[in-house]
């Protein structure tokens, strides 16, 4: 073995090993019980970043333990064609030639962007590779498929038929520089300072006025009323009237909606249904005009009179001035407030008036919120299930058209007879007239539509293939809270309508991976950590165990490099441990399962006792998807008892030709399993060290799961280890010579065998006799643990006079512990508004003062 731990040597040998040799595929565990996950497919034009890496490191962990568990176990791969992220892409090459989209033609525009996908869209694919993602490859899928393209036009068709998906003018999301419709997630919300503008608008009758506030003027333009509350005491007599709107001179009438909110601004608000989604439905309610004043590229239209043309945030000021001239401004306030922004451009975003297609949601929510409901489906951890159902309940039908080149194109068709056709196979005349020459709608879907149906168009459908009738539904969903309105809800949906049962039956929520100071990453504020130049500096395996050591299901993750280091020692540590039992305590050829000793020694059955109920308890939180809980468990038992503990009992051993045989089977079957249960999370420096570990005839990646069987553990350990400890932290407090001999006097309660002796003095380095209870006991520091009293003779170890002060020192500072802990605690602000686990901590904190002040005492009165 290489005498260091080099990651970046072990991780470029193992990953064309495994692929060569079939592991990620089902097919490995022919006769496996299937268990199946699909990936979030990540967009084509992605790199991998810190979200990605937490949530392909939760994935690999789930499916490299059920493969090892012997199921058919399937992690299914594939990509995201991202509509309007690819666009811009290739759009931005173009203009880097001089070109537009539209100089190349909707045709030639669509071939550069396949031959785009072709030279550049395997980058993340081959950033999974690095990773360690252990995906089937052979069944990679792309949303852009044929299969998933002919799928997609089929769901659409059959929505359409079945009176669901429909044609209206209804408030989007418009980005005036991409041109396009966006989903809610593709605008992201950042505060702008903002003004909120008091507007006054005269009643037409000459008695008075009524004034509005707004944070955009120039919308004025298009306003065709004012809505006030009903219950409004304020506007009671206000209700019914008409006043005139100032520089447009137009009549508009006042009504009453219960959408309007008492604490905005007046309390009553200007309606401009073109521009605004609320104002919108006050204008269906009561039959207002719609007049549209910003057009799709963010300038003011002829509609909005001398301002026409004007860019919509000159127009802001422009109207501003000319409203004070009329004396129409009552005041303008600072107004602090969030303004959507294109995700892709930055650009502002503005709620517009179009023509689109959408799906109706009602008739497809029900058996989606039954199934969560019924504890068909559940949420982990299972208060998402609350955002869940709130969002179910209040949907809003759902704008799928966007204004781009690249997607599924919307399979309609329109005659000039004014007939609309929509079909699976592409019409040649009009069913209605029989003209020939229809004009395909222009849009495409919305990416997340293609995404929506994932689960089980992936495996085939709408034909019933293999993999369809094994592996959906899939078992388990991981994803970020952030995306389970915009696709996880979606996926429920479309897949209880179309093929009649869950998508997943597990929906795993994890948080989101922040800078350390819990702040969003952003390339922006230049706080991005970047997974690839962290695999670079570290190795994928210490990435992918301090994320998942962090990951506490469902909470945001403030990661820290410090973390990633502190796994890479772990790594070093793992990699020294396995050297010294194969190159100098001669463990070798473990068998790849079972191999335990059937009648173990006491240092051999402690830890083989504790391999079991690690093991145990480790399965039961895996199980319950609390990984960060399981693998901070097996760290410390790996580190805290094999490595420092057994470890060092085993090297007495190693000298009898008598115990050194059991000892060394016992040694590797320990590291053995620790190696099987570790290589869902760090599956590459496992792999490399079983190789040298095992007969090198299997792969540990598709090696069975360790199932250690129960074993008496002495009664004895307990009171070794904690005597050992404290000969350890006296010699270190005393700072006495390693090469000195410790004398130790032990008093039982009953007797102790003789293995207990010889592992005492030789982990404690030190002389442990039997004997009877010192009198007087002053003079000598006394350790006790599970009916065992150990005596240690300060003469001639320790300067009595040096002691004395330095262990009066230390009480008055634990004195001075207890007291602020104790005042902490007393504090009824504290208690009842602190997180409990931050009391829990206090109270801990406490015992542990306590303790030790008594600890400290007793020694003081024992020197006399």
């Amino acid at each position: 073995m290489n005498p260091t731990y080099q990651p970046h040597e072990v991780e470029a040998r193992w990953y064309d090993v495994w692929e060569t040799a079939g592991a990620f595929k089902p097919e490995a565990n022919p006769d496996g019980e299937p268990f199946s996950i699909v990936i979030p497919p990540p967009n084509v034009t992605g790199v991998l970043h810190m979200g990605h890496a937490l949530d392909h490191s939760i994935q690999d962990v789930i499916i490299r333990r059920k493969r090892m568990q012997g199921y058919a176990a399937l992690w299914l791969p594939g990509t995201d064609h991202a509509g309007i992220a690819t666009q811009n892409v290739v759009e931005r090459e173009l203009r880097e030639e001089g070109l537009t989209r539209h100089d190349l033609g909707r045709d030639r525009f669509i071939e550069q962007v396949w031959q785009w996908k072709a030279r550049s869209g395997d980058r993340i694919t081959k950033q999974m590779r690095r990773l360690g993602d252990s995906v089937d490859w052979s069944r990679e899928r792309f949303t852009f498929d044929e299969g998933l393209s002919d799928a997609v036009r089929m769901v659409f068709v059959r929505l359409y038929e079945d009176g669901l998906i429909y044609r209206a003018n209804r408030i989007i999301n418009w980005c005036p520089r991409c041109h396009t419709a966006l989903s809610e997630i593709e605008v992201e919300h950042e505060d702008d300072p903002g003004e909120l503008t008091y507007i006054k608008y005269p009643f037409t009758d000459g008695d008075g006025h009524i004034t509005v506030a707004t944070t955009r003027p120039e919308t004025m333009l298009g306003d065709t009323g004012v809505a006030v509350h009903p219950d409004d005491e304020r506007y009671k007599d206000a209700i019914g009237r008409t006043v005139r709107l100032p520089l447009m001179d137009r009549d508009i009438p006042v009504v009453a909606d219960e959408g309007v909110e008492f604490e905005f601004g007046t309390g009553a608000v200007k309606v401009t249904p073109a521009h605004d989604p609320l104002d919108f439905e006050i204008g269906e309610r009561h039959g207002l005009e719609t007049i549209t004043v910003i057009d799709g590229t963010a300038a003011i239209t002829q509609e909005g009179g001398e301002f026409a043309g004007m860019d919509r945030f000159e127009a802001r000021e422009a109207v501003r001035q000319r409203l004070r001239e009329v004396g129409a401004i009552e005041k303008i306030e600072e107004h602090p407030h969030s303004v959507g922004h294109c995700s892709r451009c930055g650009t502002v975003v503005e709620p517009l008036l179009s023509l689109q297609w959408f799906v109706q949601v009602d008739d497809l929510v029900g058996p989606a919120i039954d199934a969560v409901r019924d504890g068909d489906v559940r949420f982990v951890p299972k208060r998402w299930e609350k955002s869940y159902f709130h969002w179910m309940e209040n949907l809003q039908d759902w704008c799928i058209s966007r204004q781009l080149w690249w997607g599924h194109r919307i399979p309609a068709w329109y005659c000039d007879c004014g007939e609309t056709i929509v079909a699976e196979e592409d019409p040649t005349e009009c069913p209605e007239c029989g003209a020939e020459g229809l004009r395909q709608d222009d849009d495409v879907l919305d990416t997340w539509f293609s995404s929506a149906l994932w689960p089980f168009t992936t495996m085939g459908w709408p034909k019933e293939t293999d993999d369809l009738a094994r592996f959906y539904p899939t078992n388990t969903l991981v994803t970020g809270f952030d995306i389970i309105f915009f696709w996880v809800a979606r996926m429920m949906k479309m897949a209880y309508r179309f093929t009649d049962q869950k998508p997943f039956t597990d929906i795993v929520i994890h948080g989101m991976v922040r800078d350390e100071a819990g702040a969003k990453m952003s390339k922006s504020t230049g706080n991005a950590l970047d997974p690839l130049d962290l695999i670079d500096e570290y190795g994928a395996d210490s990435v992918r165990l301090a994320l998942i050591q962090a990951a506490a299901p469902g909470h945001d993750i403030p990661l820290n490099t410090d973390w990633i280091d502190a796994s890479r020692r772990f790594g070093n540590k793992l990699w020294n441990a396995m050297r010294f039992a194969v190159e100098f305590m001669e463990v070798s050829d473990v068998p790849p399962s079972g191999g335990y000793p059937e009648a173990p020694v006491a240092e051999d059955a402690w830890i083989l006792s504790r391999l079991h109920e690690v093991t145990t308890e480790f399965d039961s939180l895996l199980d319950a998807y609390r990984l960060s809980d399981a693998y901070g468990l097996l760290y410390n038992f790996a580190w805290s008892e094999v490595f420092d503990w057994y470890l060092e009992m085993a090297k007495p051993l190693s000298d009898d030709p008598e115990r050194a045989p059991a000892m060394r089977q016992t040694l590797g079957v320990v590291l053995r399993d620790i190696l099987k249960l570790f290589h869902p999370a760090i599956p590459f420096v496992t792999e490399e060290l079983w190789s040298h570990l095992g007969d090198g005839q299997e792969l540990l990646i598709t090696s069975a799961w360790p199932e250690p069987p129960a074993c008496a553990c002495p009664p004895e350990i307990g009171s070794l280890t904690e005597i050992v400890s404290g000969v350890r932290q006296f010699r270190s407090q005393h700072q006495i010579a390693r090469l000195a001999e410790v004398p130790v006097l032990v008093v039982a309660d009953a007797d102790l065998p003789e293995w207990w002796y010889r592992q005492v003095a030789s982990l404690g380095n030190c002389a442990p006799v039997a004997s009877s209870r010192p009198d007087p006991v002053t003079g000598h520091t006394r350790l006790s643990a599970d009916g065992v009293e150990a005596f240690i003779p300060l003469t001639g170890l320790v300067d009595l006079d040096a002691e004395r002060p330095r262990l009066e020192k230390a009480i008055a500072e634990l004195e001075s512990s207890v007291a602020r802990s104790e005042a902490k605690l007393a504090n009824e602000n504290f208690t009842a508004l602190a997180p409990e686990d931050v009391v829990a901590t206090e109270r801990e904190r406490l015992d542990e003062y306590r303790n030790e002040l008594a600890k400290q005492r007793r020694q003081l009165e024992e020197l006399g």
